[in-house]
């Protein structure tokens, strides 16, 4: 079965920098597309970035410029560079692999917590 487990998450200043990291495991051989999403207290459930089975990417706008995912495929680890952290930033990531393309299921993780903070 495919698990997956984020880490790298914590407290940290304004203006500050994190990378997430977020582990795959399981028997699966198959590249599938992965996301980043978040959840603030008291709002809804955000996606943040987008990384297809090619490598192209897309963000939310409210990160475009300041967060960069990538995978490293080789390791089967994908990761979310967050730089010049804003307090508006601070949630809980979630990590979670689409496999709907080879008619899957979608997979989470348990989240990791990042709190931007003076």
């Amino acid at each position: 079965q495919v698990q997956l487990a984020e880490s790298g998450g914590g407290l940290v200043q304004p203006g500050g920098s994190l990378r997430l990291s977020c582990a795959v495991s399981g028997s699966i051989s198959i590249i599938d597309p992965m996301c980043w999403y978040r959840q603030a207290p008291g709002k809804e459930r955000e996606l943040v970035a987008f990384i297809s089975r090619s490598g192209t990417t897309d963000y939310a706008d409210t990160v475009k410029g300041r967060f960069a995912i990538s995978r490293d495929n080789a390791e089967n680890t994908v990761f979310l560079q967050m730089n010049s952290l804003k307090p508006e930033d601070t949630a809980v990531y979630y990590c979670n692999l689409r496999a709907g393309w080879r008619g899957g299921r979608d997979y989470w993780g348990k989240g990791t917590l990042v709190t931007v903070s003076s």
